[in-house]
């Protein structure tokens, strides 16, 4: 592979998609689940999801236990039960820069929960580069090189927005594990994998003029595999390459990005927008309005 540096050209391919929405994106964190908590930082409420209508005030760094009961959603205060009336429930922080509770982790935005047939759905639903702020943490040591990071947040980006609406059936994007992107909320965000993606916020791959979902794994053992081999078909900009993490088990699927590949490469001195142009062929990098 030829090592070449970023240059006016490449910069030109940076195109921006005005008419692309701010992405918005909803994450499921718990589903299917009797009972769960919430709380808050700072005073936050809790809505009714149908109507707009106050009908709680959360203090902050209390946790509350709520739980489906028959149809509704109950919250525990002092010991005891009082149902919310409704079985569509939001919280929404009352200040800036308030972190909510769940799943022993902070999150960002805000926190949908649902009670379908008697069990919770719980939702984190934020801005697309603060949910990215993490996933690259939780994707990838974040002691490994910035620049791998920088390409993990165009990958994780490009991933996301491709795949808006992959979920709604369950009424969400994408779940918060590796079966979509790995997503630790709040708590796993670092000093360097937020720079990364304040580095590189908005920009995707594309190609054909649309945002690919940018496949990545942990590792290759030494060569990516074309997603025809794992899939039902070929991806015109996925072929099979060598991955540069020899040496490392394999873990994954083996299609696009290998994530310890990226790093070796980034320790050779590689950029992110090399590192991606290296995994995914043919592809351009263009801007999308996002916000942050």
């Amino acid at each position: 592979m030829t090592r070449f540096f970023v240059n006016f050209a490449l910069l030109l391919t940076l195109v921006l998609m005005s008419a692309a929405p701010s992405f918005a994106i909803k994450i499921g964190l718990d589903d299917g689940v009797r009972q769960t908590y919430i709380g808050s930082s700072k005073q936050s409420v809790v809505v009714d999801g149908k109507t707009g209508k106050v009908l709680y005030t959360l203090n902050s760094f209390v946790p509350y236990t709520i739980r489906a009961y028959n149809n509704l959603i109950v919250i525990k205060i002092d010991g005891k039960y009082y149902s919310f009336g409704t079985n569509y429930i939001k919280v929404k922080p009352k200040e800036k820069k308030c972190f909510l509770a769940t799943k022993r982790k902070w999150y960002r935005g805000e926190l949908i929960v649902y009670n379908i047939n008697k069990k919770l759905v719980v939702i984190n639903d934020l801005p697309i580069e603060e949910y990215l702020l993490g996933v690259v943490p939780s994707e990838m040591p974040a002691k490994w090189n910035i620049e791998a990071h920088k390409a993990q947040a165009i990958a994780a980006r490009s991933y996301a927005i491709a795949n808006l609406g992959k979920r709604k059936h369950s009424g969400y994007d994408l779940k918060d594990t590796p079966l979509d992107q790995a997503y630790g909320g709040a708590s796993a965000e670092t000093p360097q994998t937020s720079r990364a993606v304040m580095q590189t916020r908005g920009i995707v791959l594309t190609y054909g003029g649309k945002v690919i979902p940018a496949y990545y794994h942990a590792s290759s053992g030494g060569k990516t595999v074309s997603s025809g081999a794992v899939w039902a078909r070929d991806l015109p900009y996925i072929k099979s390459v060598p991955a540069y993490d020899e040496g490392i088990r394999k873990n994954g699927h083996g299609v696009g990005m290998s994530q310890h590949g990226a790093n070796n490469l980034a320790n050779k001195g590689y950029n992110a927008y090399q590192i991606l142009n290296y995994f995914y062929k043919n592809v351009k990098f263009s801007v999308v309005k996002t916000q942050l």
